[in-house]
């Protein structure tokens, strides 16, 4: 509907309530529903997993239309992510956010900072997708705010193309809605419990939901040891649990990310129950690391099974779990994935150890044999040091192409003694095409980084502490922030606007008319940045 048919309806709306709705004006309620398209959270799932079921066959028709995100644990940083990119690329297609469980638990937790542990209060995470997308309607309520004050000058000053121009901005307004994928852990529980939760997050606003296979009360970080993976049938009772709330709260079209933490997992909490030789059960229990055993060496409290006729004794750690065969994780990071997509998985996530295409390529294209369509959610994480790897993976290329490397030590590739060398240029090269040429070669279909604004805000602010309170003093805010923010044109330069001032301002005008007391005259201090 454009925003002339809205006026519309709202003047039949105020004619139908007849004299007692004189004082509503149908052009300021019109310009409400205009600012708030989305009146729940189900309205923004719905509305986002169509996007993301777009972008994801526009992926499977051409693999450099891969997507991308960055972790988010304020509504603030998320919004201001939107806003710079509809500033720098004029449109938010293919951008996405990514709402992190580490940094839920590091900073959003009400005990405090926490490991990634799933020791967090379970409702903080669709307590920040509803946090999250509040901003990002904001965001669209200033934005065109603006649009309508263009309109309202252009109107007064009698510029009819200005008038036009405003309005037909105003009907093809881009929103800085965008999908969120939200991380739901291990699922805080049975499946009920992740059922329970899953719905939260739906309701909330999420399309798309990642899950992982790690065993609910022992979950670790991706990137720790010490991981614990459920059998497969545990796991699919999840995914299951996940798609039935999707399917209750109208939202079909939701999608589910499959994580699977086998490659660094080499602990299982329970062995799979298994009917026949060659099931789900039986593939998962032999992957366990086991001995050989005759019954006269059967020991006190021992769990044993049998396998082709063989009695096999799992090794057990005094912690109870299970341990399995070295070398067998890439072996269970496939069969968990296909076993995922054959249950109602739409997407994959395999948690690696390092970025390396070829490694991941080499899981894909099996998982591809089984399931072609496969396509990945990759985690570019922080907890890779970029650098050294990649310097070393160029470094051991040059190895077997045969080159000098006397210059080199591959143990202290990350010194800044190197930075200026072709092995390094080189190194650099491949970090800036790992995002494309991974989604050519090896299925990944969305990129994202978890806990990048974690770290940009501890660097930013020891650089400014650094500044301000040292020989820098006021200079060191100024120089190096205000300055910066005025001359790229970062909006929240105006933080009273970007706050909601002028939007309370057009409210109090609909509201109070003459009466209206506001922020926005003369003396606001935000218009010395007007120059």
């Amino acid at each position: 509907m454009t925003y002339f048919a809205e006026i519309h309806r709202q003047t039949g709306i105020k004619q139908q309530n007849g004299k007692d709705w004189q004082a509503i004006n149908p052009e300021f309620a019109a310009r409400l529903r205009v600012q708030n398209r989305f009146q729940t959270g189900l309205d923004i799932a719905r509305y986002t997993a169509k996007i993301m079921r777009d972008d994801m066959d526009a992926y499977d028709k051409d693999p450099a239309a891969y997507t991308q995100s960055l972790g988010c644990w304020h509504g603030f940083i998320g919004q201001q992510k939107m806003i710079s990119i509809k500033k720098h690329f004029g449109t938010t297609k293919g951008k996405y956010l990514y709402l992190s469980g580490w940094m839920v638990a590091a900073l959003r937790s009400e005990f405090g900072p926490l490991p990634d542990q799933s020791m967090h209060e379970k409702t903080s995470v669709p307590a920040l997708i509803e946090e999250l997308y509040t901003f990002l309607r904001q965001a669209d309520a200033r934005e065109l705010g603006g649009l309508f004050r263009d309109l309202d000058k252009a109107r007064e000053t009698g510029d009819e193309t200005a008038a036009a121009t405003a309005q037909q901005a105003i009907d093809n307004h881009q929103t800085h809605i965008v999908p969120i994928i939200a991380d739901i852990d291990a699922g805080f529980g049975n499946a009920e419990a992740t059922y329970l939760l899953a719905k939260k997050m739906i309701e909330a606003g999420a399309c798309a939901l990642q899950i992982e296979n790690q065993v609910s009360d022992e979950k670790q970080c991706g990137h720790q040891d010490g991981k614990v993976t459920v059998p497969h049938e545990d796991f699919l009772q999840k995914i299951r649990a996940i798609r039935y709330a999707f399917l209750e709260l109208g939202v079909p079209e939701g999608i589910i990310v499959a994580r699977t933490d086998s490659l660094g997992a080499g602990l299982t909490k329970q062995i799979a129950f298994s009917k026949e030789p060659g099931d789900l059960g039986d593939q998962y229990n032999a992957f366990l690391d086991c001995d050989e055993v005759t019954p006269e060496a059967i020991g006190n409290g021992e769990v044993l099974i049998s396998r082709e006729g063989k009695l096999l004794r799992p090794k057990r750690l005094p912690s109870n779990l299970y341990q399995f065969r070295p070398g067998t994780g890439e072996d269970r990071c496939v069969l968990d994935c296909i076993t995922s997509l054959q249950n109602g998985a739409d997407l994959l996530w395999i948690e690696t150890e390092k970025p390396h295409v070829e490694q991941i390529a080499g899981m894909v294209d099996r998982i591809r044999a089984v399931v072609p369509h496969a396509k990945l959610v990759y985690n570019n994480s922080p907890s890779f040091n970029w650098t050294l790897n990649f310097r070393q993976q160029v470094y051991d290329k040059w190895v077997e192409e045969g080159r000098d490397l006397t210059d080199f030590d591959r143990d202290r590739l990350m010194s800044q003694h190197y930075d200026d060398s072709d092995l390094a240029k080189e190194a650099d090269e491949k970090i800036r095409t790992f995002q494309a040429d991974a989604a050519k070669r090896a299925g990944i279909f969305h990129h994202l980084i978890t806990l990048p604004t974690y770290h940009t805000a501890a660097l930013s602010t020891d650089n400014l502490a650094k500044r301000y309170f040292g020989d820098d003093g006021m200079l060191g805010y100024v120089k190096q922030v205000q300055r910066e923010e005025i001359r790229q044109g970062i909006a929240c330069v105006k933080h009273q606007n970007m706050a909601g001032s002028d939007i309370g301002d057009d409210h109090k005008d609909a509201f109070a008319g003459e009466a209206a007391l506001k922020a926005g005259g003369k003396d606001n201090t935000m218009n010395q940045f007007a120059a």
